[in-house]
Formats: structure tokens, sequence, C-alpha cells
């Protein structure tokens, strides 16, 4: 990982988008700062494109789609995205599945809810689940004491032995069943809704794309232009790929970080 400093301003000069996670990159002990969503909202006033890539719910993704000066918003670990139509008053909504196979899917991953209150003490289903369309939620650190590394991979391998994806952030393991990740409906939303085709490289080069924890390394390893806020440093060893640069400050500053120099150019 270089320093954020390393970033050349002819790289800089072609972004025209910013992709974005929310929890521990936006927010900073579970709270979005003033600072952090003012730097939101000049990149915004900027023009550019500016879209949160989230493990966060549909409840919540409905309100930043809504109120945030975002183009858009990846929800639940890439299992749907929604995108706020300000001129019609259409909330604009594309799932990965269907309704069928959400619900079938839900009857499942209610199997692997008990397990884990069972078998792994001090777990807890995240307090955001009841907004949730696509997937469980389990909270190691957020509104619980911090589970030790042994109990996080312990909930992770029972979504594995169930056959579900599970993919750790910085403050639940998130489970699902499907092929998707944040990557896979990151490229549906920007070609339904911006023509941007990113396994062309030419547009990969126009996207940034921020984060912090492992399941932000499909993204880490995509896009060329990827960055972790310093809080990134606790993850290495543990990501399957790694930001190209890292900032210096953690959380939402370092968020505010990369937005500054974006808006030097």
């Amino acid at each position: 990982m270089k320093p954020l400093s390393s970033f050349q301003p002819i790289e800089r000069a072609a972004i025209k988008v910013i992709l974005t996670d929310i929890d521990d990159t936006l927010t900073t002990d579970g709270r979005l700062t003033s600072a952090a969503y003012a730097a939101l909202e000049d990149l915004h006033d900027a023009g550019f494109i500016v879209v949160p890539i989230t493990g966060r719910p549909a409840g919540w993704c409905d309100h930043i789609a809504r109120m945030w000066p975002v183009d858009g918003v990846v929800g639940e670990n890439g299992a749907f995205y929604f995108r706020y139509d300000r001129e019609k008053r259409v909330m604009e909504q594309h799932f990965c599945m269907d309704d069928a196979a959400r619900r079938e899917n839900a009857h499942r991953l209610d199997a692997i809810r008990k397990r884990v209150l069972e078998e792994v003490p001090g777990a807890a289903v995240a307090s955001d689940q009841a907004y949730r369309v696509a997937d469980l939620a389990i909270d190691f650190c957020e509104d619980v004491p911090p589970l030790a590394e042994a109990d996080i991979n312990r909930i992770v391998s029972i979504f594995d032995d169930a056959g579900a994806i599970a993919k750790i952030s910085s403050i639940h393991v998130n489970g699902w069943f499907g092929t998707y990740d944040k990557l896979t409906m990151t490229k549906t939303f920007l070609a339904d809704c911006f023509d941007l085709n990113i396994e062309i490289e030419a547009d990969r080069h126009q996207i940034v794309y921020v984060g912090d924890s492992p399941n932000d390394a499909p993204m880490f390893g995509f896009f060329p232009n990827s960055i972790g806020v310093a809080n990134i440093k606790n993850f290495i060893g543990k990501l399957d790929a790694e930001p190209t640069y890292v900032t210096e400050a953690t959380d939402g500053a370092g968020f505010v970080e990369v937005a500054q120099l974006l808006l030097e150019r």
C-alpha cells in the first residue's frame, strides 16, 4: 500500500466516480461526522458521481438514496442497488434475486442464525437486521462487547457449513446465499445508470474506491485507484487484496483526506 500522497495528479484528473464503504470509512466511532458528510456533498457538488457501497440494510439504503448527496447506493454487500430519481420522485430498485428466492433464502438464513446464537456466546443478530431483505448480519462489536478473532472465525465457518457466503466487515459478519458481492452489483449499477463498463480498463481508471475491511477486498483488487483509510492496517495479512493507496487518517477523517485531494485538481 502506497501513501495517498503518491496518487499522481494525472491519474486523479481522470476520476469521475467515487465509490465508498460506509462503516469506519465514512463513519467514525459509529457516527457520520459533519466533516465526512460535507466531503460527500462537496464531491457531489463538484460533479463527481458519488455512490456508497455498503453492507448496511435496505431500510437504511432507501434513506441514503433519498436524503444524502449521492447518486445511488449499493446495499447488503451487493444484493441490490437503489437510485432515487428526484425529478420523477421515484425510487429505482434493482435486486440480484427475486422475491421468491429471497423468501426461500430467509428460511435458510434463520437456521444459521439459530446455530450462531447457540454456538457462539456473545454474538448477536445485528440491530439493523429488521431492515434487511437479503442477508443475515451477525454483530461482533457494534452493539456487543468485541468478540475474539476465534469467535468471529467460528461465525464464518457456520455460514460456510451451510453453503452461504460470509464476509467480515469492521463490525459484522454478513452472510447470504448467492454468488454476488459488492463488485458484481457495482458493475450492474454503473452500467445501468451511467453507461460505464468497468470491464474496460479506461472506465476503471475513472473510479476511486474507498474502504476499510476484508469485505472490501473484491473492490480493492479490481480498481487500480483503490484507497484504504488508515484503519485498513488492522487487517494486514487478512485481506484477499489490498488497496493501492492508504490515507494518513483513520475512519471518516481518512475519507475527508481523499475528498480534499480529489477536489484540489
